[in-house]
């Protein structure tokens, strides 16, 4: 598959200064980081595969220049960047790892801090399926699911207690391992995490008995969730540290999607709730009083004489509350005027009085 356009890929013109370029690959790196929560590891190293390369004044001429053939569509007939191979040697030869790094807060990274992120617990996934007026209100769930969690005999460690840890042969200590890719760019160094240690730069002599050196055993755990009032079908609840163990890094998280069963008279739309109501033709022309269901019981609703057909009657802050306590929506209640279908021989002469008395025309 062709490669995109490196300004393609950033959401930038060519004309972007370098603050902008900066700010782009931030956005971007944050969106598609794979130990984000949907991140994507595809996207997130074709964003540093261009962010390396537009940062770089020289790099960015040469690429404006030439595009990602570089080397081969040098009209000259020579290699313009130095090096075998396109952008390597002093014009392009950068380390996928070292991009990785910089997102993460590495030493010369734009969001500075340590030079290697801790590996983290995986994220977990599950749903809860509330009521109508539960997700007005809020409501609460139990739920039961099987997690890796710390090994409390080795306290996440790996190794039986009493024995020593050793520094990993395969990663030197380093946590991650460096493969050199050729490609029409020249040489692209990736840096992953080590297979050996997953990162920890370290394993035991010994592994523990319980946990057979992973840190983490697999647990049924129990958890009450808080359903915020005025949560909407599909939303989603992030539990923070509530999710798959790591030996010696943070938890991951839990996520919880939410879904709302429908009522069979309440719909909502935003924060307001609708219903509709029928009542008697006799009742829209003299008026009265009716009842209507709400999320908070019954509660009467006046109705003026005269009133016609599809009219919207607001019962205010009877709706949805907003999340975080915000004020409530309203309830907006649709009157539909029942015309009779069979009248009685005394009705129909009464309704032919009062259309005479109308002025009407009469079609009988």
């Amino acid at each position: 598959m062709a490669k995109r356009d490196y300004y393609e890929v950033l959401g930038i013109s060519k004309s972007a200064s370098a603050d902008e370029i900066k700010r782009a690959y931030r956005k971007l790196a944050m969106e598609h980081h794979p130990d984000k929560h949907g991140g994507d590891d595809a996207n997130f190293k074709e964003i540093g595969e261009a962010y390396e390369v537009l940062k770089d004044e020289k790099k960015k001429a040469m690429y404006d220049q030439y595009g990602h053939a570089a080397g081969a569509q040098n009209p000259g007939g020579g290699n313009p960047f130095g090096g075998a191979g396109g952008f390597n040697g002093a014009g392009f030869d950068f380390d996928l790892g070292d991009i990785f790094s910089q997102f993460m807060g590495g030493a010369g990274g734009p969001f500075g801090g340590a030079q290697q992120a801790a590996a983290r617990g995986a994220d977990l996934e599950t749903s809860v399926t509330v009521d109508f007026k539960e997700a007005v209100f809020g409501a609460e769930r139990k739920l039961k699911f099987n997690v890796d969690v710390r090994c409390e005999r080795c306290d996440g460690k790996g190794a039986e207690p009493g024995t020593k840890i050793k520094t990993c042969d395969t990663c030197k200590g380093q946590g991650q391992v460096t493969r050199v890719q050729n490609t029409i760019l020249g040489a692209i160094r990736q840096s992953q995490i080590c297979p050996t240690c997953h990162g920890a730069g370290e394993i035991p002599e010994q592994k523990c008995s319980k946990c057979f050196g992973h840190g983490t055993v697999k647990e049924e755990v129990e958890l009450t969730v808080k359903i915020p009032a005025g949560i909407d079908d599909g939303a989603t609840i992030r539990l923070q540290g509530k999710g798959g163990a790591h030996g010696k890094g943070p938890n991951g998280d839990l996520y919880v999607h939410v879904r709302v069963k429908a009522d069979r008279d309440l719909s909502r739309h935003g924060r307001d709730i609708h219903s509709t109501i029928s009542i008697p033709m006799a009742e829209a022309a003299l008026g009265g009083e009716v009842k209507v269901d709400t999320v908070d019981g019954k509660v009467t609703l006046k109705i003026p004489a005269g009133t016609q057909n599809s009219k919207v009657f607001k019962l205010s802050e009877r709706g949805v509350p907003g999340l975080g306590g915000r004020k409530r929506g309203d309830h907006l209640v649709t009157v539909m005027v029942e015309i009779p279908t069979k009248l009685s021989t005394k009705q129909k002469e009464l309704l032919k009085e009062f259309a005479n008395d109308s002025g009407k025309k009469r079609f009988w």
